[in-house]
This record gives C-alpha cells, structure tokens and sequence, in this order.
C-alpha cells in the first residue's frame, strides 16, 4: 500500500516582487515500509517537498495522498489531526526544549494527547530504550553530546507511534562519525517497519536509504538505480 502518494504537486510563492516556481509538477509515490532520501542542493525545493508532505503547507495544485486520504484540501485542525497521527518529525537542530529531561522531552506528544503520567513515561522511556538512551533518560539536553540530543529527537518522533517518519537534514549539524550512527538507527527503525522520508544535501547520507530522488529546480529527475531496489523513475 502507498504511504504517500503524489500527483503533479506544484507550489509556486511571489518573493521581493519575483514568481519562484518551489514545485513544478512532482509526482512521488513511497510505499509502506520504504526508505527514501530526496536529495537536492539549497533552493532546489526539497525543503518545499518537505512541508508538503509533512502537511506543514498546502500546494497550490495537484494530489497529495497520505496513508489513503487526501490531504490537500483538509483544514487546518484536521492537518494538525494528521501531523501528529500520521508523521513524526526528525529536525536539524534537534528542536529539544533546554529545561526538560531527555525523557520529558520525548514525553511532550503524548501530554498533548492528554496521556496518563505513568503510561507516557513508560512508552517514552521504551523509545529512548529503542535508540540506546536508557541511561540517559534524566539528563539535560546541554548534558547531552550532538549526536544523544538526535536520538532524543527521534525517539520523541517515534512516541506516537506514526507511521512515517520524516527527517530534514538529521545529521547537518553532526560529525561524520555521529552521522553515521544516526543513520544506522534510522536503518535499523526502516527494518522494524517504519516508512522513512529523508530530506539531505548530502549524497553520503542519502545512500543508506533504499531509494534516492534527485530534485533540482522544482522537479524530480531521477533516481539513482544502482542504490535502489526498484530502479523506476517516479
């Protein structure tokens, strides 16, 4: 079954006075259980292609698909309803709130979603488990290493249990050596079952994933074969 599914998406925004075409009719489709990096230099549109398929923005025309339904035309509380149902965010800059615990932190969706304490602890202490943090649990995120505070980060995007994961640029603000274990984690969460968006400038990064779309100037050109299992062109 398709997870996402988009069809001639286009996005175009007016910037100091000029038309910038972000999206020029992308079509995308990422099955359950799939691994996909969208690769592309800055102003390429992947930043866009994130926001859409995180239902962070809306397109201006086209299809968008998401575990079966149709999001474009939702409002905004039921686009909220999907981002915390449907997809969980991995950012940059890790997005950890200073004064909260590791734990505390993973704990925020689920507070939102009006949780019992002692059942959110115990799930946000299984997914910091899950990414090798349990001894880690209490500790700040300024008592945390670069590469602890990601895991922190993903494991508050797996607390919901969503189905996709979505991540912009997981190791940009790492070293190469952190990147790589951040990546065998998201390799490792793939074959437990999750469906993972990678969004990346960086090619290195983008060949753990299963599949690798290009995206340049607005539009996907190709994918590069000799690092998928599936060589069509979407």
């Amino acid at each position: 079954m398709l997870m996402i599914d988009i069809q001639e998406m286009t996005k175009t925004y007016r910037l100091g006075g000029e038309t910038v075409h972000a999206l020029r009719g992308i079509s995308l489709q990422v099955k359950r259980g799939d691994f996909v990096a969208i690769v592309g230099p800055s102003g390429s549109g992947k930043s866009t292609l994130m926001n859409m398929i995180g239902c962070l923005d809306r397109p201006d025309s086209g299809s968008y698909r998401l575990d079966g339904k149709e999001v474009r035309t939702m409002k905004d509380d039921e686009l909220a309803v999907i981002r915390n149902q449907k997809i969980g965010f991995v950012f940059q800059n890790f997005n950890l709130l200073s004064k909260l615990t590791a734990l505390e932190n993973v704990e925020l969706p689920l507070i939102y979603r009006g949780m019992k304490v002692k059942e959110r602890r115990t799930i946000a202490y299984e997914c910091l488990e899950k990414v090798g943090l349990q001894e880690r649990v209490h500790h700040l995120p300024n008592q945390l290493s670069g590469g602890q505070q990601q895991r922190v980060a993903i494991a508050r995007a797996l607390v919901g249990h969503p189905p996709i994961l979505l991540a912009d640029e997981p190791t940009g603000a790492l070293d190469s050596k952190t990147s790589k274990e951040i990546m065998h984690i998201m390799k490792q969460l793939n074959e437990q079952g999750h469906t993972i968006v990678l969004i990346t400038h960086d090619w290195e990064v983008a060949r753990e994933a299963k599949r690798i779309v290009r995206i340049q100037d607005g539009e996907l050109l190709e994918e590069r074969g000799e690092f998928v299992g599936d060589s069509s062109i979407h």
